[in-house]
Parts: C-alpha cells; sequence; structure tokens
C-alpha cells in the first residue's frame, strides 16, 4: 500500500480512476490501452451476397470474391457470408488469441460445419476465441465462415430504432484481425469496473462507497500497465474488498442469465430463427466454460426453429437441459399478447408450449414467464393453474405511465379465485448486465421490503437477442457476497420461486387485471392483423367442433390432427406480443397476414370436408344445410346458397352443436319494416327494436318496443363516427394519450345520404357513405333482421389517415359507475368515471366481442366481430375502430377495411338478456353447404344453463377414440347445469388443460346427461372416451 495520504477528494480520485480504465481517454498510457496486444492481418477475407437466408451447406459451394475491410454490401435484409482464412504467428505461443471482429449486422461463426458463436457489436460480442493458450500442437492454419446478416440487433430502423426499416442501407466489416487478447488485463478492468460503479451507485454518504474509491485508487497507485507482474497484487486488492461479507440478513439476489427474443418485431420471423442460434450457441459456450452459469429461454416456438434448422445447436441445448444449466421456462408456444388472444387461443398456448417441452426436454415447465407484454387478463391465474403452473414472472408494469403498480412479489388473483405467486425482478428489466447498478436498483425498487427477501435478475442482451456474455458472469462472480451490496448467487426459476414461497406468509394478493398503464393503442393498431385473428379463431372452432361430429357419425373419417395442430401453431405464433398488437414492421405484417391467408383456405377446406360428411354423402343436394357450431340452438336471417330450389334470403332455426335444412323459411312472428319519413329520416322495425336513422347515418332513436324504452340520450345521436388526432410521445404504434381525447371531431360530411337497401319481410337494410377527409371515406350498411335483438352495422373504411384515430360512439340512457367488458373465459367490470389515477389511466381499455353498461333493470351492450378497443366514459360507449401510427410500419392500417358492430339495448341484465350469447352469433356464423332436402335435424351437445358456455370441442390430444370438451361459467355465478349429448359417449372424466385426466375425478353419465357444478368463472374441462 502506498500510505503517503492524499485528500478525501472524492471528485479527483473517481475520476482518476475511471480514466485509468477508460477506452476514450489516455489509452496509450491507461490499463485499457493494454487489453489488446499484438496484432496480425487475416491471410484471406473473402465475401459472396445473398438475398435469401440459406443454409450453410448451399453457402459454402458459392463462388466468394476478395472482400476489403471497410467495403459496404447490402442492402438490409440480405446475408453476407464471409470465407476466413488465418494462420496464427508462432511466436504467439502461450498467448490467448482472438479473432477480432466488428461489424455493423449480426453475425455467427460457423466452425467445422456447425454454428459455434454470436459476433454482435451491439451485443458486446465482438471477438471469437481461437485459442486460450497456444501450444506447438495446435493447429495454427484454420478456416471460418462467418454468415452475417444485413440488419442490427434492433432491425434497421431509418433514423430512430422504431422507425420504418432503411431499406437500402449498407453494411460493412469495420474490423476482422487476429489480436493477442489479454486476460489478465480483462480482469483487472473488471475489478475496477465494478469498484468505480459501487462508489457511484452507494453515494457519498455511504462509508462502503468510500472504501471501495480507497482501494480503487491504491490499485491505480500499484498497478503499473506495462508491466504485468504488478497485476497479481493490485487483483488481490480488489478480492480483498469483494470478499469482504454482507451479514445475514442482507437481500439475495438470483442471478439467471436471459436473452428475451422477440419471436418478430423489428425484424421478420426468418430473421429471429438465427438470432435464437447465434444467441444460444453463444450461451452453450458460456455454459462450456463456466460449469455454475444458469440460462432461462422461453418460446416452444423457438425450440422448435431451432431443432428444425440447427439440429446440432438443438442437441448440445438437450444436454445441458438436463444438466440443469439451460432452463426451459414459460411453458406457452410463444410469449403471446395477454390482452387479446381468446380464452381457448391461451390454452393452445399453453398446450402446445407445455407438450412440446414435456416431449423434447422431459418436463414441464412451472414458471409462466412474460416479461414484455402490455398488460395480463384477469383469467391467466386460473389458464395456469390449469396447464400445471403456479408462478409467475414479468416486469412490464414497471412502464406503467400513471401509477406505480405496488407490489414486486405478490399472489396475483384470477377472476375465477385462482392464485399464482408473481414476482416482478425489482430491477425493472429483463436485460441487466450484471452490473453494481442492476444490483443496487433490485434492493432499493424492491416495494416487498420485510415480506420478500428474494428476487430476480436476469441478465443478458434481450429484445433483438445477444444474451449474457463472459463479463457479465464475472462482473457477478467478483461480488457474490460483498459487504454493501446484496448477495448474488447463480440461481435457477425453481431455486427463487421455492424460496419465495417459503417466505411467503407475509406476502400481499392483487385481485383482478394486471392493468398496463401505456400501450393502449395496440388494441387497435393494425386492424387486418386482429380481423384475422378473431376470424381464424372462429374458423379453427368450427372445424374442430365439425370434425368432432363427423369422427362420431363415421367411423371411416379421419380427424385432421395434424393439419389442425399446424394450423393452430400459426394461429399462435401471430399471437406473439408484438404482432397481434401491431407493433411490428410491415414485413411482419405480410407475414402474419400470409399465414391467416393460410389458414384460412387450408381452414375452409378442412370445414367443407367434415360438414359434407354431417349433410350425408347424398348425390342429392337440393337444398341448403346450416352447421351450427354453438352449444344453443339460433333462429337467424342467412342467404341460402346458389344451387338450392329457392336462393334468398331465409329465417331458420337450428339447433345447437348440430345440423339442419333451410327447406323453406319460418315466418317471423313480426316482419321488419323500413319506411321513409317526410324529414328525410328512416324508421326502421322489427317488432322488438324501432330506431331512427338520419341522413349521416346517425341514430336519432334507438327504442325497445315491448320495454317501452328509448336508448339513446336525449339530445344526442347514436352511431357518431368520431375523429381524434392521434400523436403519442415517442411510441407511435403503441400509444394513445390520454390528450387525444381533447381533439375530438364528429365525422358529419355527407358523400351519399342514406338509401335504402332491402325494403323489409326479413330484413331491412340501408345505406350511406360519409367523408372522414379529403383522403378517407366510411360506407355502412345498417341491417335490421327479423326476430334480431341488435342493429347490425356493415362497415367499409377507405382509410388514408396519419396519426388520426377513428372511434365510433353511442351515447345511452344508462347511468352506471362501471361498464363489463367481455375477456377470456368471462368479464369484469370497469369504472366509467374518473375519480382517481388508476381510473383516469383507463381511459382506453381492452376487450373481445362485446362490452356492456347497465343500470339496474336496463343496459346496452355494443358488440363487434374483429375490434379489441373500447372506452365508456360516463355514459357514452366508444368503440375504437382505426389508427394511422408511421412508426414501425409506415404503412400501417392503410387500405380498405371490412368490419361490423352492433348495438343492443335490453332489458334486465345482459346475462339475462343474452348478450353473450348474441355476441358468439356475431362472431361465429351460421356455415352453409348443400344437402338433401330429407336430412334430418342433428344436436350433438345442449346445455340447460345459458351461465354456461360449450366453448371447445376436439379430438383428446392422445386418444383417438375421445373428444375433449371444455366449458366456462360465464355470468360469475355458482351454477349447476345438465350437459345432454347425442353422441355414444362411454365413460367421461375431468382433466386439466393439459389434457391429463383426473383419476379420481369421473364425471357420472345418466339418461338425462351429466350433471356439471360451476363456481364463478370456472373453466371446466371433460375427456369424453367413445
Amino acid at each position: 500500500m502506498h500510505h503517503q495520504p492524499v485528500l478525501k477528494n472524492r471528485r479527483t480520485l473517481l475520476e482518476r480512476a475511471e480514466k485509468f480504465i477508460s477506452d476514450i481517454y489516455f489509452t496509450d498510457c491507461n490499463l485499457r490501452g493494454r487489453l489488446y496486444g499484438n496484432t496480425c492481418p487475416l491471410e484471406s477475407l473473402s465475401s459472396f451476397l445473398s438475398l435469401k437466408r440459406i443454409p450453410f451447406l448451399e453457402a459454402v459451394k458459392k463462388d466468394f470474391v476478395p472482400y476489403k475491410v471497410g467495403d459496404t454490401f447490402g442492402p438490409t435484409w440480405w446475408t453476407c457470408w464471409f470465407e476466413v482464412s488465418l494462420r496464427i504467428p508462432d511466436a504467439w505461443k502461450g498467448k490467448e488469441v482472438h479473432l477480432l471482429w466488428e461489424s455493423d449486422g449480426e453475425a455467427m461463426v460457423w466452425k467445422d460445419g456447425q454454428p459455434f458463436q454470436g459476433l454482435t457489436k451491439e451485443g458486446e460480442k465482438t471477438s471469437y476465441i481461437l485459442t486460450e493458450c497456444l501450444k506447438d500442437e495446435e493447429p495454427h492454419s484454420v478456416t471460418l465462415y462467418v454468415e452475417m446478416a444485413c440488419n442490427g440487433l434492433f432491425g434497421a430502423g431509418n433514423g430512430s430504432m422504431i422507425a420504418a426499416p432503411d431499406p437500402d442501407r449498407k453494411y460493412s466489416v469495420q474490423k476482422a484481425e487476429l489480436v493477442v487478447f489479454n486476460r489478465n488485463v480483462r480482469d483487472l478492468l473488471t475489478d475496477f469496473e465494478m469498484l468505480v460503479d459501487i462508489v457511484k451507485l452507494l453515494g457519498e454518504g455511504d462509508q462502503r462507497g468510500y472504501q471501495a474509491l480507497f482501494i480503487a485508487n491504491e490499485m491505480v497507485n500499484l498497478c503499473e500497465p506495462t508491466n504485468p507482474s504488478t497485476f497479481p497484487k493490485t487483483h488481490n486488492l480488489a478480492q480483498k474488498f469483494f470478499t469482504q461479507r454482507n451479514g445475514q440478513s442482507q437481500h439475495t439476489v438470483h442471478a439467471m442469465g436471459h436473452c428475451h427474443i422477440d419471436s418478430a418485431w423489428l425484424w421478420p420471423y426468418e430473421e429471429t430463427i438465427r438470432k435464437c442460434a447465434r444467441s444460444w450457441v453463444t450461451v452453450i459456450r458460456l455454459m462450456e466454460k463456466n460449469p455454475e452459469f444458469v440460462f432461462t429461454c422461453s418460446q416452444a416456438q423457438q425450440f422448435q426453429w431451432v431443432k428444425s434448422w440447427y439440429p446440432g445447436l438443438f442437441s448440445q441445448i438437450q444436454h445441458y437441459v438436463q444438466r440443469g444449466q439451460f432452463i426451459p421456462v414459460g411453458g406457452t408456444w410463444v410469449e403471446m399478447d395477454g390482452n387479446l388472444p381468446s380464452g381457448e387461443s391461451m390454452v393452445r398456448q399453453f398446450l402446445e408450449g407445455q407438450r412440446f417441452f414435456q416431449q423434447e426436454f422431459g418436463n414441464y415447465c412451472k414458471e409462466f414467464w412474460l416479461p414484455d407484454t402490455f398488460g395480463y387478463s384477469a383469467q391467466l391465474p386460473q389458464i395456469m393453474q390449469g396447464s400445471g403452473i403456479t408462478r409467475f414472472l414479468t416486469q412490464k408494469l414497471s412502464w406503467n405511465l400513471v401509477n406505480d403498480f405496488p407490489h414486486n412479489t405478490f399472489f396475483w388473483e384470477g377472476l375465477d379465485g385462482s392464485q399464482v405467486l408473481t414476482h416482478f425482478p425489482p430491477g425493472n428489466s429483463y436485460e441487466m448486465k450484471g452490473k453494481v447498478e442492476d444490483l443496487v436498483n433490485t434492493v432499493k425498487n424492491n416495494k416487498d421490503k420485510g415480506r420478500a427477501n428474494h428476487s430476480a435478475a436476469l441478465f443478458g442482451f434481450g429484445d433483438g437477442g445477444g444474451g449474457p456474455t463472459q463479463l457479465m458472469l464475472d462482473r457477478l462472480q467478483r461480488v457474490q457476497d460483498t459487504d454493501g451490496l446484496p448477495k448474488v448467487q447463480m440461481s435457477s426459476p425453481d431455486r427463487l420461486f421455492s424460496q419465495l414461497q417459503a417466505d411467503s406468509a407475509l406476502l400481499c394478493t392483487w385481485t383482478g387485471e394486471l392493468f398496463l398503464e401505456l400501450h393502449n393503442g395496440t388494441y387497435t393498431t393494425q386492424a387486418q392483423i386482429k380481423l384475422g385473428n378473431r376470424q381464424c379463431e372462429t374458423l379453427l372452432h368450427d372445424i374442430e367442433v365439425a370434425s368432432s361430429l363427423s369422427l362420431c357419425m363415421d367411423k371411416t373419417f379421419q380427424y385432421p390432427f395434424k393439419q389442425l395442430q399446424e394450423l393452430w401453431r400459426l394461429l399462435l405464433l401471430n399471437q406473439f406480443h408484438d404482432v397481434i398488437p401491431g407493433s411490428c414492421i410491415e414485413m411482419v405484417v405480410e407475414d402474419a397476414m400470409r399465414y391467416y391467408q393460410d389458414i384460412r383456405n387450408k381452414g375452409a377446406t378442412l370445414l367443407r370436408e367434415a360438414c359434407s360428411v354431417l349433410v350425408s354423402k347424398e348425390k342429392m343436394r337440393d337444398c341448403t344445410a346450416v352447421f351450427n357450431s354453438l352449444p344453443w340452438e339460433r333462429n337467424e336471417v342467412i342467404q341460402l346458397l346458389e344451387g338450392a330450389t329457392d336462393p334468398g334470403l331465409a329465417l331458420v332455426r337450428v339447433p345447437s352443436v348440430g345440423v339442419a335444412t333451410a327447406k323453406e323459411s319460418l315466418q317471423p312472428e313480426t316482419p321488419v319494416t323500413v319506411a321513409k319519413q317526410d324529414d328525410g329520416t328512416i324508421l326502421m322495425e322489427n317488432g322488438i327494436l324501432r330506431t331512427v336513422v338520419n341522413k349521416d347515418g346517425t341514430l336519432a332513436s334507438l327504442y325497445m318496443l315491448k320495454a317501452n324504452r328509448e336508448a339513446i340520450s336525449d339530445g344526442c345521436l347514436g352511431n357518431q363516427f368520431v375523429l381524434f388526432d392521434d400523436v403519442p410521445l415517442y411510441w407511435d404504434a403503441w400509444d394513445v394519450m390520454d390528450y387525444h381525447l381533447q381533439t375530438r371531431k364528429p365525422v358529419m360530411e355527407v358523400v351519399r345520404p342514406i338509401q335504402v337497401g332491402s325494403s323489409g319481410g326479413l330484413r331491412g337494410s340501408v345505406s350511406f357513405t360519409l367523408r372522414i377527409s379529403d383522403k378517407s371515406t366510411v360506407t355502412q350498411e345498417i341491417i335490421v333482421d327479423a326476430m334480431c335483438p341488435y342493429i347490425k352495422f356493415n362497415t367499409q373504411v377507405e382509410w388514408r389517415e396519419s396519426h388520426k384515430f377513428l372511434k365510433v360512439e353511442f351515447p345511452v340512457r344508462v347511468r352506471s359507475p362501471n361498464a363489463s367488458y367481455e375477456i377470456q373465459f368471462g368479464h369484469l367490470q370497469r369504472p366509467t368515471h374518473r375519480n382517481t389515477s388508476w381510473d383516469w389511466a383507463r381511459f382506453e381499455v381492452w376487450g373481445h366481442k362485446w362490452a356492456d353498461l347497465s343500470e339496474h333493470g336496463f343496459g346496452v351492450a355494443l358488440l363487434n366481430d374483429c375490434k379489441y378497443g373500447y372506452s365508456v366514459h360516463l355514459n357514452v360507449l366508444t368503440l375504437s375502430l382505426l389508427r394511422a401510427p408511421k412508426a414501425p410500419d409506415a404503412n400501417a392500417d392503410m387500405g380498405t377495411h371490412q368490419f361490423t358492430y352492433a348495438i343492443m339495448p335490453h332489458t334486465g341484465s345482459f346475462q339475462d338478456a343474452s348478450v353473450i350469447q348474441h355476441a358468439y352469433n356475431l362472431n361465429f356464423p351460421l356455415r352453409l353447404s348443400l344437402a338433401s332436402s330429407d336430412l334430418a335435424p342433428v344436436s350433438a351437445f345442449s346445455v340447460d344453463s345459458t351461465a354456461v358456455i360449450l366453448e371447445t370441442i376436439k379430438q383428446a390430444e392422445d386418444r383417438k377414440d375421445a373428444l375433449l370438451i371444455r366449458m366456462y361459467e360465464s355470468h360469475g355465478s355458482s351454477v349447476t347445469t345438465c350437459l345432454s349429448t347425442s353422441l355414444p359417449v362411454k365413460e367421461a372424466w375431468y382433466c386439466d388443460l393439459l389434457e391429463r385426466p383426473d383419476p379420481d375425478h369421473p364425471a357420472p353419465i345418466t339418461a338425462s346427461g351429466m350433471t356439471l357444478t360451476f363456481l364463478p368463472f370456472q373453466i371446466v374441462s371433460l375427456l369424453l372416451y367413445l
């Protein structure tokens, strides 16, 4: 030690240490300047440019041409392959030798025909270790291949990260050479860095911070950068500080390597496959050198990609999974959006994900892992529990714009009362770097001090991949038990949650949804993706129901299990949390739309094949057959098929989960009438409702005839289109800010006044066109059908706006402090007032097929077939229709849109008025096919309680002679119901969402059916053995 005292000038000592390791200042004489020793050029470097992402074996057969460092290539999304020939000088014997590679793209080193390591400048991976200690017997001449993607870790945004990609960007390699790497310098730099950060983070008032400052200063005194013999003593000084231990009460940080990879975002799906390989193969290299290193990894889809494209790498991953280092987490197919997928889609996320992990790695995941989605449905705890998961990790609510979420470790209670142990890493990140700041923030931000003394720290570059580095591991290793900092242990999710569970006596409980107070625009952005999702969810449901019935009716029918699994997996992929929300680049949108079209095309064939079995194989097909996949009888007006004896409109009655023919139309109790009034308005009536439609398509009146009740507020208009300015603070596709509400402008310019389309009988309709702006128009057909309790609005919008938001409003004569919204397998209430900041933050909310505003005895429901954004403020029901953000997709939502919504006034509660059933009817069309007119009606299932929805009927996963049915209680009530079936069911057993039967819980079958008991919002699954 140098005992000459110095002034306690914190700034000078701190800056002295900082400059000693700076990569900018004094590198000619400081320690950082000695990180690399001698350099040597490559023997040769040649390249080949490819438009497509091609396999290694194809690439190496191409003609490579000489490449000069600094030359540019591209453009964006192309791939440049490099052949690297090098010879390590004999004089470097005993040295650690690296290939130093710096480029502005993402690269992969291939060695002996296998992917070996990622090289990404943004991910702090710019060197490939050729040898840790050069020996004579080692090969000195080596040929490698480097595959470089012409995009960065975060795509290729033109001017900012989230801007639309620059398609013409050029790329280059800035450095490609051999270097001697001085490991002892790297170790000392890490010592200094950690000490300097302790000084900064603990602050001037902390004794331990000053100890770190003076140790760092003594190390500068002792260390001579040009004399490596001074390094060990300098390192020992640091070690003496780092090994001064904590007390027993100190907080414990459970460090886990992580690499969050968005399955698509600012890059297309195909590039994600390579991101996974680059990131995970680098993790494998770290595990080879660090047997204590643990890495957590989610998303079965990404594992499936790697298995298909990089089977050798996948085998290595399986090896390290068995060793307990590479830990699959999450249990879902992808890290899906937590709001918009249907309940059944969420179940399938877990079903496909958990089964994949079990089949490939021998284990189900215990934790749901969703760190980066935009809110979390109140039904997720029950779905997790049903999928074998009791733990949940995320951190996204730290992004809340208005209110700080009050907990980091707590029990989350769902809609039905299910609870899961939940942890939000207090460092508020899933991509820490192992720095002192991460550890200090983990302790400082912990909102459950005194209740929870353990926290997770997820380290590694994320979003665009990259993952952990050796430097991050070295940082954490130094401060495992250092006085003044929390204890750090390399850990696993199971170890963390087991510790939290053991100490959970004082934890609080949060009931209901975890609503993210940000990114509310994602409920509306990219409307075509939302439409594709809803339609494909509906189509797959109907295929499964029809195929299940056909399986029972015709033993020769082959249930399309594999085809359905492929289509489901495509749909689940598009539910990734940057795809279905619409927060992705245009290339991803195009991929998603192509996948939806694949589902539609292949699904239509599968549905047609199944329905052909249901309507018999008679050659004579002169009548329209109608298939109803829903579990209640439906009376609806349909358009008969061409080829039927009398094509046209018909009112049909179709039994629940069954088939009937439309031989002749039923006669409605009250025909629809359409009458033009003297003032130019049009009056439409069907015996249930009467509405008065103005020339501009707004509703002057919506009247329930039997109840003698007007639904539209005095002096107000229903079906009022409104346009808002929509300029967020930064996250363009993601955010709509509260101040947009101050820019409301009604759409009032009439292009084509209202005119009658259908004049009545079974259907009445009128249509009109409005001008939204000089670029955009809306054309709408308003339909009143016989015996239908709602008015339907078929809408077409030509949309060419920039940063505008289109909505439609219905001010109604209802007063209630809360509105109800459909969510997965149920509904919840949200306030219609803005008393508190928590209420205000819900100015734009999400829901599924319906929202309802009711007072005692009366209410109004707003239904839709593809929208998810709502607002109900005071007495105004608002449906969000279209946005026009310009980043990251400059053409988001531009073009033609078609969608339908409906308004349904009702007496009594929305439950008693069957709002839930009518919203299903709007979304699940009756499926038509030609059949023989002597086809007898068939009903496969019925439920005698309107509270219980039979949601799913499919072939069981593991038994071809069994069906899986799923039901849920939809009213929020405890109920006993009878499920009846005409199918030849021999046995019935309760099972979980993974279709594992409960051997202690049979469902007795009697002559009248199965008697089932439900708690509020409970999901029940049964296996029916045929």
